[in-house]
């Protein structure tokens, strides 16, 4: 059984840090791409950044710069690192592994909140 499992989130000031992280396991980690996406209250979910198999990545505009995606396939984890957060980056984070074969799979999703 495939399993996602997302960490790291919480509260933080604004212009603070965060690192996320995606822990998979029940697959074979390094064939999937991954995505983080997050949800605002009231807000479609969007793509906040994704890393390929091979390690090239994509960013939304609104984190470039601030954001860096990451994974260590030794660890089957992907990480999300957040910069100068600020109270319009407040969501719950999903990660997701993509792939055209096989099937994709999402985690439960981890809160972060930025606030003075």
């Amino acid at each position: 059984q495939v399993q996602l499992v997302e960490s790291g989130g919480g509260l933080v000031q604004p212009g603070g840090s965060l690192r996320l992280s995606c822990a998979a396991s029940g697959t074979d980690f390094s064939i999937y791409a991954v995505a983080w996406y997050r949800q605002a209250p009231g807000k479609q979910r969007e793509l906040v950044a994704d890393i390929n198999s091979g390690g090239g990545t994509n960013y939304a505009d609104s984190v470039r710069g601030r954001f860096t995606i990451s994974r260590d396939n030794a660890k089957n984890t992907a990480y999300l690192q957040m910069n100068s957060l600020n109270p319009e980056d407040t969501a719950v984070y999903y990660c997701k592994m993509i792939s055209h074969l096989w099937p994709n799979y999402w985690g439960q999703g981890t809160q972060v909140t930025v606030s003075s």
